[in-house]
């Protein structure tokens, strides 16, 4: 029987209890670890360190052992999935303590060679001391002033422009020169004052200017956008509330499906009755009415190809007269565009045969009489 190492105390939970099962069943099979290496493919070292804690055995080495010691594989892949979680757990708080470790050596290390803060403290001071005292512009020495007047020496002629107060002759001595004066607007010349920024001022008004003349261009184009190309204002289109009280598939109503296709607005069908109606030869005229969309349009079937179908509607107040006209193409029907009416009773519809029959509806109420 193999003679175990001590797990070490460090392992997680899952990870130990892992580990002695797999001790348990090797124990139970009375194999050694050589003859379990050689059965399930994976080296002596590699058992081993997977029997005494060191390492997570992979599933197909745990699942290679149940199939030897005739031990449920799935039982034991289970408790290998718990394992594996704890030991990447570990693994990652291992990681972290690893990178906090390594960090802190890194600012040790660069802590001894860098100055302390206190002397950094002050050569920060110092360097800002010497910025300060430092002269932006150095002004130049009068042309007027000699170079070895007395009373100054080298060092007051490189003084410039400063004047230094005459101290007072002692008996014996003899009197100093004065300094020649500086003229009055000589720094001043030096040193140009600052004007007022005329170029910020200039930048600033062309801006409002430019965003004040693409306002003003926008409102143009939106004003003049319900005009048509011949100067006039063009047709009002039906209003938002109008649109949204139509039943779904309905797409027009009034005078906006004049000139359409029935069909294509969802004005026929079931929202269509007929008004009128006639027999004219052998073919079938209606006048098609839809209380929803407010229009009508004429409809022959049973016809044949040459067959022509007109609807008219008449006038109503300021609406003036209107017709549409259809012809049969290739089937044995056809219908016109719409009209507006406000009435059944509004519209008629008159066919032309191709073979010289004509005739016109008459109201649904009376009795369509046929016409020859």
């Amino acid at each position: 029987m193999p003679r175990w190492r001590a797990i070490p105390e460090e392992l997680d939970p899952q990870v130990r209890e892992f580990t002695e099962q797999l001790r348990r069943l090797v124990e139970r099979s009375g194999l050694s670890i050589s003859a379990v290496a050689d059965r399930t493919g994976y080296s002596k070292t590699s058992w081993e360190r997977y029997l005494n804690g060191r390492l997570l055995p992979p599933r197909g080495a745990a699942e290679a052992l149940a199939e030897v010691t005739g031990t449920d594989v799935g039982h034991l892949s289970t408790m290998w999935e718990l394992a594996e979680r704890s030991w990447s757990r570990s693994e990652l708080r291992h990681d972290v303590t690893v990178e906090a470790m390594r960090v802190a050596r890194a600012r040790a290390a660069l802590g001894e060679f860098g100055p302390p803060p206190a002397a950094r403290a002050g050569a920060g001071a110092r360097e800002q001391g010497a910025l300060r005292s430092e002269p932006l512009c150095r002004e130049p020495r009068p042309p007027d002033r000699p170079e070895g007047a007395s009373g100054g020496g080298p060092a007051a002629g490189a003084e410039g422009v400063r004047a230094t107060p005459a101290a007072a002759p002692g008996p014996g001595s003899r009197p100093s020169v004065p300094r020649t004066p500086v003229p009055p607007d000589y720094r001043a010349s030096a040193i140009p004052a600052p004007g007022p920024p005329r170029r910020r001022i200039a930048l600033f008004v062309t801006g409002v200017v430019g965003a004040l003349l693409v306002v003003a261009a926008a409102v143009l184009l939106l004003g003049t956008g319900g005009h048509g190309p011949d100067g006039g204002t063009a047709a009002a289109a039906p209003s938002a509330s109008a649109v949204a009280d139509l039943p779904a598939g309905v797409k027009c109503v009034g005078a906006d499906c004049a000139g359409k296709d029935p069909e294509a607005m969802g004005c026929g069908g079931a929202r269509a009755t007929t008004a009128g109606s006639a027999t004219v030869g052998s073919s079938y005229v209606e006048v098609r009415y839809s209380a929803v969309c407010g229009a009508a349009w004429g409809r022959i079937t049973r016809a044949a190809v040459g067959d022509a179908v007109r609807i008219s509607a008449r006038a109503q107040g300021s609406v003036p007269a209107r017709t549409e006209s259809g012809r049969v193409a290739r089937a044995a029907d056809g219908y016109t565009p719409m009209v507006a009416v406000s009435a059944p009773g509004q519209a008629t519809a008159c066919a032309t045969l191709a073979a010289g029959a004509q005739g016109c509806t008459v109201p649904r109420a009376a009795s369509p009489g046929a016409t020859g």
